[in-house]
């Protein structure tokens, strides 16, 4: 495959992302060029190797043979590349930029938005930038520069601590809790969604609750915690999130559901970004000292 070596990395992130994707226009959507701009390049591309690195299929773009050997080029040089930003990004001395953050909406909302406000108080040029999502992104790629999660991060590279562990408890609105009292199995269940079906909490909601309904399911917190509210039935939440609802009540139970650990991670060439530092130095005596902190 002459000339793929003098690959350049504009066309290889294109390459990339057209794999990824496997459409023209979802790469160019996602990397914010035009649909043109992206056939151009893979064709390139193509021009360099001689032969077509792509395929059409009923299920979209797929790689043929030849597409399959640069990728093992391109994601080498992709890795490089990412290598090199994160070591620049790792370095700057200034307090200033973007800080991307990746953390539960609930969790960005109610536990780390007070120390999101001290971070941008002390520091005024640091844009926090939290990306709510119950995915977990890739910290690698610096979808973001740290991550906060419920489970440890089995990444290569990823520089990790438990920060701090979060009471769960039972809650609904005042009719459901009356309800609960006269008849618990008439209540319904608001539970995570089946990807999330495995957490602790939802597995002591089931096991307390048997002869309740499933009648509704989200991967938000905060939309199940909405839920509670117009009594649609009970529902396991972060205290932090549950408490703060107005309507809510903590419904006490013989036994309490699990507490969950609170996990944060970032890239090991993120080490030395002074606003990173910064950030978990804030949320380290915060959030040790707030009474949901168990270090």
């Amino acid at each position: 495959m002459n000339g793929t070596y003098n690959m350049e990395w504009s066309d290889v992130r294109i390459f990339l992302a057209v794999v990824r994707s496997r459409s023209f226009g979802e790469a160019a959507r996602t990397l914010g060029v035009s649909h043109p701009t992206v056939g151009r390049r893979i064709k390139t591309l193509e021009d360099k190797a001689g032969q077509a690195l792509f395929r059409r299929t009923k299920d979209g773009l797929v790689l043929t043979d030849a597409g399959d050997t640069l990728l093992t080029l391109a994601e080498s040089m992709e890795n490089s590349a990412l290598a090199i930003e994160r070591r620049l990004t790792g370095n700057h001395e200034r307090l200033e930029g973007i800080l991307r953050i990746s953390s539960a909406e609930w969790f960005a909302g109610y536990v780390l938005a007070p120390v999101l406000a001290e971070l941008t108080r002390r520091h005024p040029a640091v844009v926090p930038e939290v990306i709510a999502s119950y995915r977990l992104l890739n910290l690698s790629r610096r979808e973001a520069d740290v991550a906060f999660r419920i489970v440890p991060f089995s990444e290569p590279d990823i520089v990790q601590r438990r920060l701090m562990s979060i009471p769960y408890g039972l809650y609904g609105s005042s009719e459901t809790a009356r309800a609960m009292r006269d008849d618990p199995d008439s209540v319904g269940l608001i539970l995570m969604n089946t990807a999330q079906s495995h957490f602790p909490d939802v597995a002591w909601l089931i096991d307390r609750f048997p002869l309740s309904r499933r009648v509704f399911t989200s991967t938000s917190r905060a939309v199940q915690a909405q839920m509670c509210l117009h009594g649609m039935g009970i529902a396991v939440l972060p205290r932090p999130l549950g408490d703060a609802v107005s309507g809510l009540q903590r419904i006490e139970t013989p036994d309490q559901p699990p507490d969950r650990d609170i996990w944060v991670g970032y890239h090991h060439d993120l080490r030395h970004m002074d606003r990173l530092r910064a950030m978990l130095d804030i949320a380290d005596t915060m959030l040790s000292n707030s009474a949901v902190a168990a270090h």
